[in-house]
């Protein structure tokens, strides 16, 4: 679910262009082999002069390029061999066999003379340089100052790519020949381009080596774009984690939410073909072009060029990096990273430019995506701050109050790169795109889906939904119609009210939920805008199913009605809250709830003693304390949810819940404690590991229901955090210490298998668990004459505290680069009745 809003974000331009109309085109295929042994060339660089599109051949040295756009020529380039340029003649489709030439190259003394020969590590002249450089890297690093202090300038473009004129003609642009007075020309690929977002930053940076600490002030933001019906916040965050600043001197390249191997990583040598090649003049100084690709052109990794001085420090100028044509990375149709370095006086590696160039494509057919994040660094100086309070602001990141406010002269003034007139435009763009309905219509459409709300007006008081839970259904109250809302800062930045009514068809009751909240903190929209500091009061009747709770969904969501089998394990609960919640920007948080509840009984799950009269209800009053650490944590902020953006950043949460027996007509003393992590561990190329480990005791004797039910998924659906073949109820436990482990592999196996590589499938394995454990003093079975515990429903067992229940999964992801299919089985506590012991579960998601 979380991807899939990412990804929409990105793309939502590609769904309001839908299709892209064919131009008149040209195609050209062929095979590059060695003029000498006639074998195939993979990895040759083939691109059109003139707009610059490009291509790589694949391990058989086959390529296709097709293009709509002006060309004088094609022009081949490889590692170790003589460049070509041929003419071709435009339209149609042309088929060519070109035969590089070998060439030698003399660099410091060491020969190296390509041939088609098997490549070898041991006594590679390339490899023991690259072997140098990485010994060196962090010699020059700036980080190894006291202080080092930096003005950084960002610039986004998202436009929709390949935007020829001679789409006029098209029926599909009719309504929008003004559009075609936008197009741009890329600076970087020569295609025709419609800029439709664009977004500035400057800022200062910080960073201090003792206690290490790295602070970013942004002076100035600068947003324009059709991407502004999204939460801005939320979506800079996206945009920087998609596209993040690359560090070619650490193991792993992070971008596009994907690890990429390092040319200078540690296991470059073992991951990457090295080569020497031609000494060039940089700045005036003597370097050597180092060259790369991975051996295997599935894997995540480059093929670039790294200019290195030919001196003891090996120092990088330069670094141009690319992806193979045939790399296990959805949606991306073209990636091209260049970076610029110097060197201070005292030998200090300073980066002055990342320009980083994205072409995107989701479906064959559809308008493509171009995206280019160009930063450049000024004022480099190792000082420390004049200001040294920075380093005690909460925060990586602290905005100026006036940064979105500053005035155009501020930008001429500050911006270290020119903005183009018609990258300008987007603005007078935007609003004579609106005027049309069809795409002022499906804006507000894409908007909707997004959010999940509806707006009802143009500054909304009130916004309806979450839509997703309009209609659902469960065993216990059939068809469940639900409508609520909450109102905005439009109607007050302060107090916000949000609630709902709900009705099933099969219990023909009535539930409800009203909460009135007040933050501290002025809101821009709605109240869970990060960070929150709010006091909240709410009240709600509803049912509570038993042992069923989700992390990153609504209960009542429409994607889980869907169950594998009669999800009746549930009662009805009356709740009443007043809650305080402070978040600060360092990722620490702190909550207290006050809460007197009143839990009712059904005739599925009954409070009746062994001996004695059943119980119709119980109340209880308790105070909870809820502590959570999430340093750099990333996510995406919606009206009513936080998805993370990645699992990178460690997630820590402790929470004590006290009952508070005499209170309200409390009956019971009781303590419990729950904690737990979370975090993904990456392993450069070789995928990544989701960890959830939990644990929690009940210190009191108590019900039943207030003891531990660990979490049944009955959706066909993965879930994390629940169990895809566990039963509501199955087990009760009052101490309990669970695992929830998900490795995906990346491909590392199917990248290697011919034929099967083509489809870009992807390995997925999954194992979680739980050892619980049930006290006797909570054992009804052992109290039969006791009023205070009550019988455990017919269908609940003891789980045995030397046997954990587990569950294994394997499958494959990435199946038409949305699905995610696992076969899970069961692997103990298998003789259950009425349970499952394997069976199929899917997931949808958007990933890179």
């Amino acid at each position: 679910m979380s991807k899939r809003i990412y990804i929409i974000s990105l793309f939502c331009i590609c769904f309001l262009f839908p299709y892209k109309a064919v131009a008149q085109s040209t195609v050209i295929t062929g095979i590059v082999t060695d003029s000498v042994t006639n074998e195939p060339l993979p990895y040759v660089s083939v691109f059109l002069k003139g707009p610059q599109v490009g291509v790589t051949t694949d391990d058989e040295g086959r390529f296709s390029i097709k293009t709509s756009s002006a060309f004088s020529k094609i022009i081949f380039t490889s590692l170790g061999y003589r460049g070509k340029e041929i003419s071709v003649k435009r339209g149609g489709t042309r088929t060519l066999e070109v035969k590089l030439v070998p060439s030698t190259y003399d660099v410091k003394e060491v020969i190296v003379r390509p041939k088609r020969e098997r490549y070898k590590r041991k006594g590679n002249p390339a490899v023991d340089f690259v072997k140098n450089i990485i010994e060196r890297r962090d010699q020059n690093s700036p980080e190894n100052h006291d202080y080092y202090n930096y003005e950084q300038y960002d610039k986004l473009t998202l436009a929709l790519n390949d935007f020829s004129e001679e789409q006029k003609k098209k029926w599909l642009f009719k309504k929008f020949q003004f559009i075609f007075d936008y197009v741009d020309t890329s600076e970087v690929s020569g295609k025709p381009i419609l800029t439709v977002s664009i977004k500035e930053k400057i800022a200062e940076n910080h960073y201090r080596k003792s206690p290490t600490s790295h602070k970013q002030q942004v002076t100035g933001i600068k947003r324009a774009g059709i991407d502004e019906m999204f939460n801005q916040e939320s979506l800079q965050q996206f945009y920087d984690e998609v596209f993040k600043e690359v560090d070619i001197f650490g193991n792993d390249v992070t971008m596009l939410l994907t690890r990429f191997v390092s040319p200078l990583s540690n296991i470059g040598p073992a991951f990457y073909r090295y080569y020497l090649m031609d000494t060039i003049q940089i700045e005036g100084e003597k370097c050597v072009d180092l060259a790369f690709a991975p051996f295997n052109s599935e894997s995540t990794g480059f093929v670039g060029h790294l200019y290195v001085t030919l001196d003891s420090t090996y120092f990088v100028k330069k670094a141009k990096l690319t992806v193979p044509k045939a790399i296990n990375l959805n949606y991306v149709e073209n990636l091209v990273i260049s970076q610029d370095f110097k060197r201070f006086p005292d030998g200090t590696r300073i980066k002055t430019k990342d320009d980083a160039v994205v072409e995107f494509r989701i479906l064959p057919g559809t308008q493509g995506l171009y995206a280019r994040r160009l930063s450049t660094y000024t004022k480099h100086n190792f000082s420390s701050p004049a200001d040294m309070s920075i380093f005690s602001k909460e925060g990586r990141v602290i905005v100026d109050e006036m940064a979105e406010v500053k005035p155009e002269a501020f930008w001429i003034d500050n911006r270290h790169v020119a903005v183009k007139s018609k990258e300008n435009a987007v603005d007078k763009l935007l609003v004579r795109l609106r005027e049309v309905p069809v795409f002022y219509w499906t804006e507000k459409v894409i908007s909707i889906l997004i959010s999940g709300y509806i707006e009802t007006s143009k500054e909304s008081k009130f916004d309806f939904g979450p839509m997703n839970t309009t209609i659902s259904g469960n065993s216990v109250e059939g068809a469940r119609f639900r409508v609520g809302g909450l109102t905005t800062a439009n109607l007050n930045p302060h107090w916000f009210g949000n609630g709902y009514l709900a009705y099933g068809t099969r219990d023909k009751k009535f539930k409800y939920k009203a909460e009135l909240q007040y933050s501290f903190n002025k809101k821009k929209y709605h109240p869970g805008e990060f960070p929150v500091h709010s006091i909240r009061l709410m009240h709600s009747y509803d049912i509570n199913q038993l042992g069923q709770h989700y992390l990153y969904t609504n209960k009542d969501n429409v994607f889980l009605a869907l169950k594998r089998m009669e999800d009746v394990r549930s009662t009805y609960l009356r709740n009443t809250e007043l809650g305080y919640l402070r978040e600060h920007k360092f990722g620490f948080s702190y909550g207290l709830d006050l809460r007197y509840k009143t839990e009712e009984a059904t005739k599925w799950v009954p409070f009746k003693p062994l001996a004695g009269n059943e119980f119709k209800r119980y109340s209880e009053a308790e105070a909870e304390i809820k502590l959570r650490y999430a340093p750099n944590e990333k996510f995406y902020q919606t009206k009513g949810q936080r998805y993370p953006i990645t699992k990178d950043a460690p997630v820590f949460t402790l929470s004590h819940v006290v009952g508070l027996k005499g209170v309200f007509d409390s009956k019971y003393n009781y303590n419990r404690t729950d904690f737990s992590v979370r975090k993904a561990f990456w392993f450069s190329a070789f995928g990544h590991l989701n960890v959830m480990l939990q644990a929690g005791k009940v210190w009191n004797k108590v019900p039943y229901p207030m003891l531990i039910i660990p979490n049944a998924n009955l959706s066909y659906l993965i879930q994390q955090g629940s169990y895809s073949l566990m039963n509501p109820m199955e087990f009760i436990n009052d101490s309990y210490a669970s695992w929830d482990l998900t490795y995906f592999a990346n491909g590392i196996l199917f990248n290697r298998i011919p034929l099967v590589k083509y489809m870009k499938l992807r390995e997925v394995i999954s194992f979680k668990g739980m050892f619980g454990h049930l006290s006797d003093k909570n054992n009804p079975a052992l109290h039969p004459d006791s009023d205070f515990l009550w019988a455990f429903p017919s269908t609940t067992r003891m789980m045995d505290k030397k046997t954990p229940y587990m569950e294994f999964g394997a499958g494959l992801d990435n199946i038409f680069t949305i699905l995610r299919v696992e076969y899970v089985w069961r692997l103990t506590y298998r003789n259950h009745p009425g349970i499952d012991r394997s069976g199929v579960r899917i997931a949808m998601h958007f990933s890179f």
